[in-house]
């Protein structure tokens, strides 16, 4: 039967399933939980970065032993006013937390970054090229995978001289890229036998717009996805090590070090208001970041979709 050009054009849109950000709006909208999680995710990131920029890091790390675990709401000898209380030091609980949140945010973003940069890439490459390429860089990450990455970071940031919080990010960044890099080699090998692929090659197309302008938007889902849920788990490695004293440096603030504080049996069983807060928060930004991620994965598979 012979339709118009109108009349295939509509049916092309009617057949033609939703993509990108109106998939992901859509699977959004249909999970209540993570349209939830994401709003909750975002205040916490604002209160946290700007917060953190407007709070006087050297005010609020100002030691006052007169004010040792200052209950909540108590005011400090100089007039400071403890809304969450204050640590052994009598350093202010609520910009501790603030300030800590920002720099446990902003290591986990920045390691999140770095470490996918170099896992899409090397990942595309080994499953683009194949054959000797992929082998040499896989036997790379073969070996890296096999190494106790938690006790060499230790060892590392014990013997790094001038030691700071970007020592921690490019430590840990040479190391948590490899699982991104297998990843995405298994994805492009399956992409690289595609039709697009060949006719680009036919038509005489560089490897390099191949790969990464070809291939990769078709792996934006997976990317997106993978970022989400690495960014949690790279906030949950920094926030560990600070609590096991091989993190961030002393004079630095994380939700790691009041955590630590709990080690101790008094402050853990009666000086809640230290360590509670920053667990807390921990706990929310864990399953907020796993719900928006969850939603991110849906939106990405279609057997998965909610709607």
């Amino acid at each position: 039967m012979y339709m118009s050009k109108k009349q295939e054009k509509q049916a092309t849109t009617v057949s033609t399933p939703p993509m990108g950000m109106r998939m992901i709006a859509r699977e959004f909208s249909k999970d209540k939980l993570a349209m939830f999680s994401l709003a909750l995710l975002i205040i916490v990131l604002l209160i946290a970065i700007i917060g953190g920029f407007v709070l006087n890091q050297d005010t609020v790390t100002k030691v006052s032993i007169f004010d040792k675990y200052a209950v909540p709401g108590s005011t400090s000898m100089d007039g400071r006013y403890y809304l969450l209380g204050a640590d052994e030091g009598g350093r202010d609980v609520f910009g501790l937390l603030v300030i800590g949140a920002r720099n446990s945010i902003m290591i986990g973003f920045a390691i999140t970054i770095i470490t996918s940069i170099i896992g899409v890439a090397v990942g595309i490459i080994s499953g683009y090229y194949g054959g000797i390429v992929d082998t040499i860089l896989m036997r790379i990450v073969d070996f890296v995978m096999i190494l106790p990455i938690m006790l060499i970071i230790i060892v590392l940031v014990t013997i790094v001289p001038k030691y700071s919080a970007w020592s921690l990010v490019w430590i840990m960044s040479a190391f948590y890229w490899v699982g991104k890099a297998r990843l995405f080699r298994a994805k492009t090998l399956s992409e690289s036998r595609r039709d697009y692929v060949s006719a680009s090659k036919t038509l005489g197309t560089s490897d390099f717009k191949i790969m990464f302008r070809e291939v990769m938007p078709n792996l934006s889902s997976l990317i997106i996805t993978n970022l989400t849920m690495n960014f949690a788990a790279n906030i949950g490695i920094e926030t560990s090590l600070t609590f096991l004293g091989f993190g961030l440096p002393m004079n630095t603030p994380s939700l790691g070090t009041l955590i630590a504080y709990a080690t101790n049996a008094e402050v853990l069983t009666s000086k809640l208001w230290v360590w509670l807060p920053a667990s807390l928060l921990i706990l929310v930004l864990m399953l907020s970041i796993n719900y928006v991620g969850q939603a991110f994965k849906r939106s990405a598979d279609a057997r998965q979709r909610l709607g």
